[in-house]
């Protein structure tokens, strides 16, 4: 099955039927502005109950590095994901393996993701004043992944209806997926992840791996 991560974790029931169906990773966003935004100590409580089995990741929007790397020592994470408006220097002296989150809009320059000194590039909608979990899918075809060096994470706008279409078009080597799979922002629909990793089961990523 393609590695994915379940973002917009809010609360311990959703983390638990995530990696029970498989997610490989699932993801807590500390963006204050976000409606699935989670205190680092009620992160920190789900992390300690599921984190030996799945990759925990913050989601982090903007933030200082001291910032950064003290929320991740204190909750325990395993990455770091920056999807704001961060620059190339500004992922110097992060302590974590880094996921850099690159809004598209129209066409793709993939020598922009090969700039940053991260992991794995996680490409997700471009909307102004918006850092994810907008719902919006953005144009799949005609991106050539294959040409980045190093893992890409595929994001915006995936759900169970589309995600076949998604991995088809674009071989990506994870998916990424928050509102697609929730009843409200973030509350996880039970039967829309068991439908999502149903149908994930027919579908492999690449051999590289995002999520450490």
């Amino acid at each position: 099955m393609i590695p994915t991560k379940i973002c917009g974790i809010t609360n311990l029931e959703d983390a638990r039927l995530a990696v029970d169906l498989g997610a490989s990773a699932i993801g807590f966003i500390f963006y204050p502005p976000s409606p699935r935004f989670i205190e680092p100590s009620e992160a920190k409580v789900i992390i300690q109950s599921v984190g030996d089995r799945v990759c925990t990741v913050g989601v982090f929007v903007n933030n200082d590095v001291e910032t950064i790397n003290w929320i991740s020592r204190e909750v325990g994470l395993d990455m770091v994901q920056l999807s704001g408006d961060e620059a190339p220097e500004d992922l110097r002296g992060i302590t974590l393996p880094i996921i850099k989150t690159l809004h598209v809009d129209g066409e793709f320059d993939v020598a922009v993701a090969v700039n940053y000194p991260a992991h794995a590039v996680l490409l997700d909608s471009k909307l102004p004043g918006r850092y994810g979990g907008t719902g919006q899918t953005w144009s799949w075809d005609g991106v050539e992944l294959a040409q980045i060096s190093k893992p890409v994470v595929l994001s915006g706008g995936l759900n169970p209806d589309n995600v076949s279409k998604a991995i088809k078009c674009t071989a990506p080597s994870a998916i990424d997926i928050s509102s697609g799979v929730e009843t409200a922002p973030g509350k996880k629909s039970p039967a829309k992840l068991r439908a999502l990793f149903k149908i994930l089961a027919d579908h492999e990523g690449t051999n590289e791996q995002p999520f450490k």
